[in-house]
């Protein structure tokens, strides 16, 4: 593929530009290598699925260089736009582990064999997030005497805030195999079809759905995708679900958050149903939900921040008489894989956590994330979708219809 067939693909990135971008802030920083470990970082420099422990180090000029487990990185150095020489694989024998591969190559980029290495570490309450471990951090310390190793993670979040065309438009394409996952679901349900049903069985029709559709992984690492049914749904600050083997029943709610991922890009979107028959109490708590979500919505643009719109919402809330339901947080971050949690870069007051004056910019891309939770009558809703922040608004990236389907 030319060069110019390549940027004619919607979905083309451009990873050296990347590199570049980033051997640009390593010397801006002083820094003359820079060592990536966590999953968020793979992704964006290689656009490869690396679910091994690995790292990548990015020189001060030219090609990085990655590491994974022996067992994957053929596959890895296949997938990745990367020549196949520029990704090795460590191995649990002397002078073969992923430590001492690390320190050889950092260190023959060094100047005088000695410099700055910057490095990812830090905290996440993501399991697989991939900051560099104390053992890790005391394993290359003692291989590269004379060097310091320097906490410089938000390089690579401040240039992967906003999204590139190519990013966004993965993003739509995963939006689109979740909808289809929606509709497979809603299907399924109708006309008493939910009778006898499992929440995984809805789980497994969604991700058949959606797998015929060009998903290539239920990305979530809270269960795939999420079911929820009954008492389930009304957890009190529950937004993880992993479908049970509970069936479905007349007179409660359902909540079905499914997930895809295309080229890297991940889709997520939440859809809520009451099973018949509904009570007016059910009813009026999921009027309060759409409602919400819908001024929620209306409310994203660019220089809102995460802090004022959720002071707004709950004010709203409040008005509605509903505020006791309402989770205060209405987002959470998402980029390419592994970029599923905090939004902007680590300078809020709680470290490592969003910082709620963060301000929105055009192109930032987010999950709006909304959970309302009444677990004293066994009900609950949630809506997560991810939004295209923009000028005058938002785009909600999944186009499924807002609402709460009764099914009979």
């Amino acid at each position: 593929m030319t060069t110019t067939d390549a940027t004619r693909d919607p979905y083309f990135i451009d990873f050296p530009g990347r590199i570049g971008a980033i051997q640009a802030a390593m010397k801006d920083e002083g820094l003359d290598v820079y060592l990536g470990s966590r999953l968020r970082t793979l992704t964006w420099t290689l656009d490869a699925f690396c679910p091994w422990r690995s790292f990548v180090v990015i020189p001060p000029d030219g090609l990085p260089t990655a590491f994974t487990f022996a067992i994957d990185a053929a596959r890895v150095g296949d997938d990745s736009w990367l020549p196949d020489e520029r990704v090795q694989g460590f191995a649990p024998q002397l002078g073969q582990d992923q430590i001492q591969q690390l320190a050889g190559v950092i260190q023959g980029l060094l100047p005088g064999g000695k410099g700055r290495v910057g490095i990812e570490d830090g905290m996440s309450n993501y399991l697989p997030e991939g900051n560099l471990t104390h053992y890790e951090y005391q394993r290359l310390s003692d291989a590269l005497p004379g060097s310091e190793l320097v906490n410089s993670h938000t390089l690579i979040d401040r240039l992967a805030t906003i999204k590139d065309k190519g990013t966004i438009n993965r993003f739509r394409e995963a939006s689109r195999i979740v909808d289809v996952g929606h509709e497979a679901v809603a299907e399924a349900l109708k006309d008493g079809g939910h009778r006898g049903m499992t929440e995984t069985e809805v789980a497994g029709i969604a991700a058949l759905a959606m797998r015929r559709a060009g998903s290539e992984w239920e990305w979530s690492f809270t269960g795939g995708n999420e079911i929820a049914s009954g008492h389930r749904t009304g957890y009190a600050m529950g937004a993880c679900t992993p479908a049970t083997n509970r069936e479905i029943r007349a007179g409660e709610p359902l909540m079905v958050d499914i997930h895809s991922m295309f080229k890297l890009g991940l889709g997520d979107h939440s859809h809520n149903y009451l099973i018949a028959p509904v009570s007016d109490r059910q009813r009026w708590h999921a009027d309060n939900f759409v409602k919400l979500t819908e001024r929620t919505l209306d409310t994203y643009r660019a220089g809102v921040t995460p802090g004022g719109l959720a002071a707004d919402m709950l004010a709203f809330s409040a008005d509605g008489g509903f505020a006791d339901y309402v989770l205060p947080g209405f987002e959470h971050g998402i980029g390419m894989l592994g970029d599923e949690w905090r939004i902007g870069l680590n300078d809020g007051p709680v470290p490592y956590w969003t910082n709620p004056d963060h301000v929105y910019q055009e192109n930032e891309l987010l999950i709006c994330a909304l959970q309302y939770a009444c677990p004293d009558e066994k009900i609950g809703f949630r809506y997560e979708n991810p939004i295209l922040i923009g000028r005058d608004g938002c785009e909600p990236l999944s186009r499924y219809p807002l609402s709460v389907d009764e099914i009979e």
